[in-house]
């Protein structure tokens, strides 16, 4: 099943209405350079500085960052840090010679039909600088078309006052920029249970929890929280954009079941103290797997 919500406002949303994802666009890139991985460009465990790739965490590995996972002198086996995240939009810039973007669009928007997808708020910009080559004229204006009927972000204070937030221009990057709608996310999710994206065998890697260094285990896999509850193991992650947007998905693949929230507040996310790790503090979510557990 799949679920929206249009938290702030009581405007019109549909299932193709847009958001912005926030965080949540880290899962995307998990996928690609977990592609890289099965194609042998990268692995898993391997300092990503002896590629000679220029990130300030040379001595980390893909399945650090992945997992937000941290080595015995950074304290913490797992802290949550989408600006470590980040790093990310470098490595696979390696892996793959082009803006980080223009993989998101030719390998997982296009390739998924993603039609109300978009890799960036700034592509709204018609004056925005653009490499010559890296989308032609009439992929710039669908995506102008999709950010022109995008769901404006709001601050909520309480029910009965909101006040609407006007972020800054923002780029893709491996930990947000993303904007997208319930309908696509159920594509990007209907093509990962297909297998139409990633390898069985890898996925069985990414949605199991990675161990940290002290051998304790964490709450993520790679590219995605992961726990279990009543028995199911829950796959999930979240997104927050502060005093604008939120998102929230949720899968249970033993049950072929997958939740998905999108709103514009970050009511989704914010109240729960998500980053730890633990879905049920979200009342959504609580709600949700006690339904359908």
């Amino acid at each position: 099943g799949y679920g929206f919500q249009n938290v702030a406002t009581r405007e019109r949303a549909t299932p193709s209405t847009p958001y912005m994802i926030g965080d949540a666009s880290g899962t995307l890139a998990g996928i690609l350079l977990l592609q890289c991985v099965e194609q042998r460009h990268l692995e898993l465990d391997r300092p990503l500085g002896q590629y000679g790739i220029d990130i300030p965490e040379r001595t980390a590995t893909l399945r650090d960052l992945l997992s937000h996972r941290q080595n015995e002198t950074q304290g913490e086996p797992f802290l949550y840090n989408p600006e470590r995240y980040d790093q990310l939009t470098a490595v696979m810039e390696w892996c793959a010679p082009q803006p980080y973007r223009k993989s998101v669009s030719h390998r997982i928007i296009n390739r998924l039909a993603m039609v109300d997808s978009v890799p960036g708020t700034d592509l709204a910009d018609p004056e925005l600088p653009l490499p010559e080559d890296l989308y032609d004229p009439l992929e710039l204006d669908r995506y102008r078309r999709v950010l022109a009927r995008m769901a404006p972000g709001y601050k909520v204070e309480t029910r009965s006052r909101v006040e609407r937030t006007e972020l800054p221009a923002a780029a893709m990057s491996a930990s947000g920029g993303l904007v997208s709608t319930v309908r696509d996310l159920a594509k990007l999710d209907g093509a990962l249970d297909a297998k139409l994206l990633l390898l069985e065998e890898t996925l069985a890697q990414a949605w199991h929890p990675a161990t940290g260094y002290r051998g304790t285990q964490i709450p993520t896999g790679l590219g995605w929280f992961v726990q279990s509850y009543n028995g199911q193991r829950v796959v999930w992650h979240f997104g927050m954009v502060p005093n604008a947007y939120s998102s929230l998905i949720i899968k249970l693949p033993e049950r072929n079941v997958t939740f998905i929230l999108l709103a514009n507040s970050d009511g989704l996310s914010a109240p729960f103290k998500l980053p730890s790790g633990d879905v049920t503090r979200s009342a959504f979510a609580t709600i949700f797997l006690k339904l359908i557990t």
